[in-house]
């Protein structure tokens, strides 16, 4: 009786590890939906649709983006921690993903241990614009203003503890000034409240900012990473304009709840790459700011692990408040 049951149970247990493969690769049977932790209109929103659209056509079931914006990507981030890893919720995020763990006493979710790491998606940098009636044309004369008139200056970002925040925080650290920190609740309203002249300055991607500075509706005056935007070919960099040493870099990722099929991930990770490597879609995200990166999913997982690392340092050396 005992062999009896010990042969039925070893068979069931078979018998499943056998259906998975086929149930995989039957996925997705019905749409998934992609959280994006941030307000629409951002980089990592209009990167998401991009992909969601080309996801959508190449497996004819519909990806659709839920925007779920709160606490710095805190609130949609701890959704999908929180879901079944089946392959119907996934998570497009930003390097805010990294930045958290540095930026919070306490997470709701264990940034290693609770998703699945599918790919980086992407990399670029962010503009640091300024409203046209503010006097300011180069990083030159922002620094000379706000050292006339310290912490009078006002600069916008998607919210605190965010990579825009932090990227002025080491702005002022290495240029000797203080100006003073708004945050929005995402990447779009702080673009909006500079666009209406509510703050002088943001720092947001060059996906949300390329149009309005492109139209003259922002001011343009310097790039945060090392090298120049094809798109913005007269705005210099922050390290060549008096700042040398300075950059930040931005990114986009994919991931799962933890526990996702590994058949799941690999045609998702195969998907994600013919969708961003296609031309038509190279070459739109390159118009924006971003250059296509898609990552193997072990690889993915090494890059955000020294992400985490890197960004406990900053705010630990600039002295950031940690977040409850």
């Amino acid at each position: 009786m005992t062999r009896r049951r010990l042969l039925s149970g070893a068979g069931l247990v078979l018998a499943c590890l056998l259906a998975l493969p086929a149930w995989a690769q039957g996925w997705p049977v019905r749409p998934v939906r992609i959280i994006v932790p941030f307000a629409p209109g951002g980089g990592v929103d209009t990167v998401a649709r991009l992909l969601a659209q080309k996801l959508g056509e190449q497996t004819g079931v519909p990806f659709i983006v839920d925007n779920r914006p709160g606490g710095g990507g805190v609130a949609g981030t701890t959704l999908v921690s929180k879901t079944a890893g089946d392959g119907y919720t996934l998570l497009v995020s930003a390097p805010e993903f990294s930045i958290n763990p540095g930026m919070r006493a306490k997470l709701p979710y264990d940034p290693l241990k609770d998703f699945t790491f599918v790919s980086q998606l992407t990399e670029g940098q962010f503009v640091l614009a300024a409203h046209p009636s503010v006097p300011v044309k180069t990083v030159g004369q922002l620094i000379t203003l706000a050292k006339q008139h310290p912490g009078k200056l006002n600069y916008g970002s998607s919210g605190t503890g965010g990579i825009n925040h932090l990227a002025g925080a080491l702005f002022q650290s290495m240029a000797g000034i203080r100006w003073t920190h708004v945050p929005f609740k995402g990447a779009g309203p702080s673009t909006a409240a500079l666009l209406g002249g509510e703050i002088e300055f943001v720092i947001a991607s060059t996906t949300g900012l390329l149009e309005p500075v492109r139209a003259g509706r922002l001011r343009g005056i310097a790039l945060t990473g090392l090298g120049r935007f094809s798109e913005l070919p007269d705005v210099p960099t922050i390290a060549e304009s008096g700042v040398p040493g300075y950059n930040v870099s931005g990114w986009y990722g994919l991931y799962g709840p933890a526990g996702v099929p590994v058949e799941i991930v690999q045609r998702l990770h195969a998907e994600s790459r013919r969708a961003l490597t296609q031309t038509d879609t190279a070459s739109r995200l390159v118009r924006t700011g971003n250059t296509p990166v898609v990552s193997a999913p072990e690889e993915f997982a090494a890059f955000i692990r020294t992400e985490i690392d890197k960004w406990i340092r900053v705010i630990k050396a600039e002295g950031i408040a940690q977040a409850e």
